[in-house]
């Protein structure tokens, strides 16, 4: 096997490739002879200072929140793209976009390099294997946006899937682990986590994932109050399919209404358990048509909704 060059940058010297992902911990040293007590409170520290990374990366990540949020206004589709550890991240923030946010499925894409798996086997190959995107990514739109996630930052599979979106128009968004790397490059908004180290050199799924995660997080979550799918901290766009959202969905209807159970029940029942007509008609709005037509007005943002309303009733 031939190394890059000699790791040297902190205690203990090892062979170690050159990205900041793949170097060695510098407490790694006898790390495996010492009490499993010491060695889980250092896996602990080291996912918190890989969390703290996030906050470094916070304009670029409401930068990122703005191009999804106008990605879904004009109608295009946010397509994630990874391999591994990234992708599994990737996949969590994904699949919850529908039930909280309300967002239509067919407004997301999930590109699992080797798909999403079905047991507990997740070959390693597969992140190398860039022949399935053409066809995955055939017909991607200029008003698509490729949300691109690898630790690295070189992961063939999602660097691939980058270069496609770069050429056929489509905005990238690109979240590594690593400074000045080849995704980061080529996206429009480039998000990268400085994480350390790992304790287990090239253990992604540990700091890495865990910064991943919560920029995954916070740009759906701005997304989402960018679309105005938000209001008082309240997940206003929810699909009510359970009984527990419905049950939240009331809750919801008589805080932003101040209206009892019952009535913010009726207002459901009328709005199909859409929370913001609800809310609306709970409010004074006279029928779910002219509900829809205020929240059409307001680009789907309920407080300025409200307030259009408050005003039409005090002239």
């Amino acid at each position: 096997m031939v190394f890059k060059r000699y790791y040297i940058d902190t205690e203990p010297r090892g062979l170690i490739l050159d990205s900041t992902t793949e170097k060695q911990h510098k407490s790694a040293k006898n790390l495996d002879s010492r009490p499993l007590s010491e060695i889980a409170a250092l896996l602990l520290e080291n996912q918190i200072i890989a969390a703290s990374s996030v906050n470094e990366a916070l304009p670029q990540i409401e930068s990122g929140a703005r191009i999804m949020a106008h990605t879904l206004q004009l109608g295009g589709r946010l397509i994630y793209a990874a391999a591994g550890s990234s992708a599994l991240m990737a996949l969590a923030d994904a699949l919850e976009l529908g039930g909280t946010f309300g967002i239509e499925p067919n407004s997301i894409q999930i590109l699992m390099a080797g798909g999403v798996p079905n047991n507990a086997e997740m070959p390693g190959d597969t992140e190398d294997d860039i022949a399935p995107l053409e066809h995955d990514l055939q017909d991607i739109k200029p008003c698509d946006t490729l949300i691109a996630i690898s630790a690295s930052g070189n992961t063939p599979y999602t660097l691939a899937a980058a270069k496609i979106a770069n050429h056929k128009g489509t905005r990238v968004i690109a979240i590594t682990n690593n400074p000045d790397s080849a995704i980061e490059a080529i996206s429009d908004c480039g998000i990268c986590l400085k994480t350390p180290p790992e304790v287990v050199s090239g253990s992604t799924r540990m700091g890495a994932a865990t910064a991943q995660k919560l920029a995954l997080n916070t740009l759906s979550t701005l997304m989402a109050f960018e679309l105005g799918h938000i209001h008082d901290g309240l997940m206003v766009n929810l699909k009510a399919d359970n009984a527990k959202l419905r049950m939240r969905a009331n809750k919801m209807v008589q805080y932003i209404a101040q209206v009892s159970q019952q009535k913010a029940q009726e207002a459901l029942d009328l709005s199909g358990n859409n929370v913001k007509i609800a809310a609306l008609l709970s409010s004074g709005v006279a029928s779910k048509d002219t509900a829809e037509q205020l929240l059409q007005q307001t680009k789907g943002h309920l407080r300025q909704a409200l307030e259009q309303l408050k005003s039409s009733n005090h002239k």
